[in-house]
């Protein structure tokens, strides 16, 4: 038996997720909750076609708080249309109800991570230079070995590319990245094209500080 990260709360409220589909536009739409937790939540009635890993964002009220896909529902099944996301500010308020409390409770794992590299939340600050001269500031939410997400008010266009010198300490390590997608009002994932080994293992001994704070496997939310 896998585990699930948290104890859910069944409960339907409406939603509104908003972002960038997997065509590469831009959506807004009403949505239901199916379950929720402190970290998480699944949805009903999903009509645009979702990436997992991709960040959108989510409305509840006058509350706006950014989730990453986790998993997605097939087409034909009873799940079609259902989403479960992750929260990548936990620490921003967005439901107006309690919920169960954080531990862990048995259920089937149904998803591994996905990803080559695992994340790690973290928020140092970031300075990005594009290949036309513009420099501009941001915050780490998540980074790993191969690449991290930059939360921006204006993210930068898929494709571009940009230097990017993450703070470490008092010092920064630079990276060659390209912008593997951008989230509308949210922020951008990139991919290191090209680290010097020492900037690599600078940053690969800090991921090794945030391993308590380590995002674990995915599992259904």
């Amino acid at each position: 038996m896998g585990k699930r990260r948290e104890l859910r709360k069944d409960i339907e409220v409406p939603v509104r997720i908003f972002g960038t589909n997997s065509s590469g536009q831009v959506f807004s739409e009403k949505a239901v909750t199916v379950n929720v937790s402190l970290e998480g939540v699944a949805l009903s009635g999903v009509a645009p076609e979702l990436k997992l890993d991709e960040i959108i964002g989510l409305t509840y009220g006058s509350n706006r708080v950014h989730f990453r896909v986790k998993w997605v529902g097939k087409p034909g099944t009873p799940q079609a249309g259902q989403v479960g996301l992750l929260n990548i500010s936990p620490e921003k308020p967005l439901w107006d109800f309690p919920l169960p409390q954080a531990i862990p409770d048995n259920f089937q794992q149904r998803i591994s991570e996905q990803r080559v590299h695992p994340r790690f939340k973290c928020h140092n600050s970031v300075e990005i230079h594009t290949q036309e001269g513009a420099t501009f500031w941001a915050t780490i939410a998540d980074l790993s070995v191969g690449g991290c997400y930059l939360e921006m008010a204006i993210p930068l266009p898929k494709g571009t590319k940009v230097k990017v010198g993450i703070w470490i300490g008092e010092t920064k390590a630079w990276a060659d990245c390209e912008v593997a997608y951008t989230t509308p009002g949210s922020g951008i994932g990139v991919k290191f094209r090209r680290i010097s080994k020492e900037d690599l293992a600078r940053v690969q001994e800090f991921l090794g500080s945030l391993a308590p704070f380590a995002q674990k496997p995915s599992y259904e939310l």
